[in-house]
């Protein structure tokens, strides 16, 4: 019941209650002092640059980027902006794409209408309802992406369990196993595998494409190789058996690169089968080379023949294992990492154990791409002979 006091006020009691929510006033500090500090923060610019060159990338084609770059500055944004509306339009679903429209039209071409209501003349400011319609489809599409990310998150947490420990215990060796998606799901694998008691064995595929579709296969490859590993003692004729496999079961344009190496505790020597797979680097007395090129890769054409290489590695030899999204890192000037750099950073840090020797080569990487969006996926195995089992 409400106090009859006199000089007492509801509205000011109503406002004292108010103006007692600390949280709602601490969480909007926050968030301000979040916003304030996303302006200030160095390279945004260069981010706003990178977002507006993947607007063009995803909403416009190839012809009209050509098409544009022939008009007149200050007739670009323009139709850039329409393109951009009617792509948009096109990549929504049908019930999205009316609301869209209406949105538009109202917020860009009526200001305000007048409806009578008997005698009473109501002014409807169309250009807040089209906002307001607008505003609900970017709510509808964040949602889902909102969603789908929550997916592929579920999906990154699966692959990470599959992977093995970043530094196996092997003896005689000293391995390091890296790999970093260029998305929130990769098509590399990076694997460790024990066909019996005397071998063992790292991996590294490279799967055609990005995301989810070469995540998911690089898990059927990564099951095929675990399935037939024991039961292989030539790999020439496992390169065989998996490609078959993928031929018959894999998508049209879907391939894969394999470098998989073969090896025990009291010996040096690595048996090797590659299979379109950029060659590993033989890393002895602080040079380092190429092994020879091998042969197609997987899934690409039925009956395909393979062979495996050889190589005898003395104690504090090592071998390195690479992903062409190293080598095809790119900085903001759109140069490649390349070979000679790849090599540059082996050398320099040939003397280091495997797994600082890995970190060197990222590091050498990331200062030259820098702020660069990843372009491919980043995976690395560095196998050093340590000789000592």
């Amino acid at each position: 019941m409400a106090s009859t006091q006199p000089g007492h006020d509801p509205r000011r009691t109503e406002q004292a209650e108010w103006t007692k929510q600390p949280e709602l006033f601490a969480t909007l500090g926050d968030d301000l002092r979040r916003v304030a500090g996303d302006v200030r923060k160095r390279g945004l610019r260069q981010t706003i640059d990178r977002e507006f060159a993947s607007l063009d990338a995803f909403y416009l084609t190839e012809h009209e980027r050509g098409h544009l770059a022939k008009l007149p500055w200050f007739a670009r944004p323009l139709v850039r902006l329409w393109w951009f509306i009617l792509s948009l339009l096109m990549k929504l679903t049908p019930a999205r794409r009316v609301v869209l429209a209406a949105g538009l039209v109202l917020l860009f071409v009526f200001r305000t209408g007048i409806v009578d209501v008997g005698r009473v003349h109501i002014e409807i400011p169309w250009t807040a309802a089209g906002g307001v319609l607008v505003l609900f489809v970017l709510m509808l599409e964040l949602k889902d992406k909102r969603h789908a990310r929550s997916e592929l998150e579920a999906g990154r947490a699966v692959q990470l369990a599959l992977m093995p420990q970043a530094s196996p215990a092997i003896p005689g060796w000293d391995a390091w196993l890296y790999t970093a998606p260029a998305n929130d799901v990769g098509g590399d694998l990076v694997d460790y595998i024990r066909p019996d008691d005397a071998r063992h064995v790292v991996a590294l595929g490279d799967v055609s494409g990005k995301a989810l579709p070469a995540a998911l296969l690089s898990v059927k490859l990564q099951a095929t190789l675990r399935a037939l590993a024991p039961r292989s003692a030539d790999l020439g004729a496992l390169g065989s058996a998996v490609n078959e496999i993928f031929v018959r079961d894999g998508l049209p344009s879907r391939f894969a690169s394999l470098a998989y190496l073969e090896f025990t505790s009291d010996s040096g020597t690595i048996r090797v089968l590659n299979a379109g797979h950029p060659p590993p680097l033989i890393v002895r007395n602080g040079c380092a080379v190429s092994m020879n090129r091998g042969s197609i890769v997987l899934g690409l054409m039925p009956g395909s023949t393979f062979g495996e290489d050889v190589v005898d590695l003395a104690p504090g030899d090592a071998v390195v294992i690479y992903s062409d999204g190293v080598t095809e890192g790119m900085n903001e000037a759109e140069d490649f990492f390349g070979d000679e750099r790849l090599l540059a950073a082996v050398e320099a840090a040939a003397d280091l154990p495997a797994e600082q020797l890995g970190r060197a080569i990222l590091t050498a990487l990331k200062d030259f791409v820098g702020e660069a969006v990843p372009s491919d996926d980043v995976s690395l195995i560095v196998l050093e002979r340590t000789g000592t089992a």
